[in-house]
């Protein structure tokens, strides 16, 4: 699995915990259908685009960047 691919996958499930959201709540609030969502998670998308990135990062109030760096 790709680096960045891997911290997408680590990261949102992190800040989607954090903020206590189903990936259905997740799905809706950043407008993009969670089957989707389950793949980015998984790593299983080989690649997503950056306006997704950008959604997901929106409804999780975070900027695109925390979803593609390593947590620290």
């Amino acid at each position: 699995m790709n680096e960045i691919i891997a911290h997408l996958a680590e990261n949102l499930k992190y800040y989607r915990a954090k903020r206590g959201l189903s990936q259905r709540e997740l799905a809706k609030l950043a407008g993009v259908n969670r089957p989707h969502l389950t793949s980015i998670e998984s790593g299983a998308v080989d690649n997503t685009s950056l306006k997704t990135v950008e959604k997901l990062a929106t409804a999780l109030g975070v900027n695109a960047l925390d979803l593609l760096n390593p947590l620290e």
